[in-house]
């Protein structure tokens, strides 16, 4: 049923409406002893509402550095929940090296936001006063991987790495201090034929066939999954890195930093980590 509302007369719209508003208002104010206070409470819905307004009215752009292992993982969690709350604020990655992150810094480079594939490198950053506070969001552990139909014969961290073609990432770089702590653990000198500036370099010869095997991290080779064949590493998992995020003191927008901070320590930015293979670490 359709139902229309038709006004002849304005004038007795106006005068009807007028003593609504009469009523409304001495109504309220016979329960103000009751009601005072209540509609300010922090926290409220209203609030929280105002808040959501004031976000997605919110224009700008955060510029995030972060580790290469972090390429896919990031933009997911930028685009599903940062610019959930924050729709108009355009986020703009740079994906390298961690080591490399930080020199760039170091010679001015501008950024808002540091994500370090290790707590080492993030020191670094800190003692250098580039950033603030760091807080821990994920760790990680390494693996093995060759050519999808391993033409090595590689079965692992082991004597049938020699003579062959092995990748791994260079000292300094957050996957390869890794690789050192777990060649020594398992007592084993590695003869690499290239050292890399970043885990996805690794990855990318390894993939390409330029290599017969790579030392990277365990989300990298889920990433690669159908293009790599992953060996498992025994004792992989007591080398843990472990990921700091930062504000950067140089941020032009501390408050929209530290809102993509927020939103990759949030219970969704954690499941996505968490997806693609990322270990949750204690809460801090």
């Amino acid at each position: 049923m359709k139902i229309e509302a038709k006004t002849k007369s304005p004038w007795k719209l106006a005068a009807v409406i007028l003593t609504a508003v009469g009523f409304a208002a001495s109504t309220l104010a016979g329960c103000s002893s009751v009601d005072s206070g209540q509609s300010n409470q922090p926290g409220n819905q209203t609030d929280i509402e105002a808040i959501s307004d004031v976000s997605r009215e919110t224009n700008g752009e955060v510029t995030v550095f972060a580790a290469a292992s972090l390429n896919k993982v990031f933009p997911q969690i930028a685009e599903e929940v940062f610019n959930k709350e924050y729709p108009n604020v355009k986020v703009t990655f740079s994906f390298d090296g961690s080591k490399s992150l930080i020199e760039q810094l170091s010679a001015g480079a501008p950024a808002d936001v540091l994500a370090t594939a290790d707590e080492k490198n993030m020191d670094t950053a800190s003692a250098d006063n580039l950033v603030t506070a760091p807080k821990i969001f994920a760790q990680n552990v390494l693996t093995l991987v060759t050519p999808i139909d391993n033409p090595g014969k590689i079965t692992g961290v082991n004597d049938s790495l020699d003579g062959q073609k092995l990748v791994i990432c260079a000292p300094g770089v957050p996957c390869g201090n890794a690789t050192e702590k777990l060649a020594a653990l398992v007592g084993i000198t590695l003869k690499p034929v290239s050292e890399e500036q970043s885990v996805t370099d690794v990855l990318g010869k390894v993939e390409s066939g330029q290599a017969d095997a790579g030392l990277v991290y365990a989300t990298d080779a889920k990433s690669a999954e159908g293009k790599v064949l992953v060996i498992p590493v025994q004792q992989a998992d007591e080398v843990v890195n472990r990921y700091p995020i930062a504000q950067v003191d140089t941020a032009k927008d501390p408050k929209l930093a530290e809102a993509f901070i927020e939103a990759v320590l949030s219970p969704d930015g954690q499941r996505i980590l968490e997806s693609y293979g990322f270990g949750i670490p204690d809460p801090q």
